[in-house]
């Protein structure tokens, strides 16, 4: 009863905003693809097992919220190949949510398959002229940076999702591209 005194003021205060937005699907979307990005990187260069199944937690349940949304709504505008995109991407980071709570050593197969998702998505996703030239182009980057990883884990090196130099060098490619969609999401809901 207690977190319903807290969570309905919560609530209505979303609400308000939203209602104020011009299109609150792309505001969430954003908000989603920021929590995301923040709390996978933090994730990544945390040490301690169970804070890091959390932040990954966190991260995940953002990404596949926004990117169900961003599949929708490119849907919806007759984009199918980035709304497929973004529905492939959610479904990456769901496999990738399957095996957090495994920690790093016991993820790696759904890390793997997660992260060859992710390749496929950005690939989809960057492939249109949608998006800036400059976001397409760190999209494919780190498509091919997750790739690779991907192949090195299905290939049977046991990758785990902070080795260095890869994965760990491929997640800033990808927060760039989050940044980069964000950006061009902002830009056509200016208030």
């Amino acid at each position: 009863m207690k977190y319903g005194v807290i969570a309905r003021p919560i609530a209505g205060a979303i609400h308000a905003i939203m209602l104020t937005l011009k299109n609150p699907l792309e505001i969430l979307a954003a908000i989603g693809l920021a929590l995301g990005g923040l709390f996978g990187l933090i994730g990544t260069l945390t040490d301690r097992p169970n804070v890091q199944a959390l932040l990954w937690s966190i991260d995940s349940c953002a990404l596949v919220m926004a990117c169900a949304l961003l599949a929708l709504k490119f849907h919806k505008a007759g984009s199918d190949i980035v709304a497929g995109g973004f529905l492939v991407f959610s479904i990456g980071e769901g496999v990738l949510l399957s095996g957090t709570a495994s920690g790093p050593a016991g993820s790696i197969p759904s890390f793997g398959a997660g992260i060859a998702l992710w390749a496929t998505a950005l690939l989809l996703i960057s492939a249109p002229r949608h998006f800036p030239v400059w976001v397409r182009g760190v999209g494919i980057v780190a498509a091919i940076l997750f790739l690779i990883t991907a192949i090195r884990i299905f290939w049977g090196d046991p990758v785990l999702p902070v080795a260095s130099p890869l994965p760990f060098f491929a997640y800033p490619f990808l927060v760039i591209t989050f940044v980069g969609w964000i950006l061009a999401l902002l830009r056509e809901n200016p208030g």
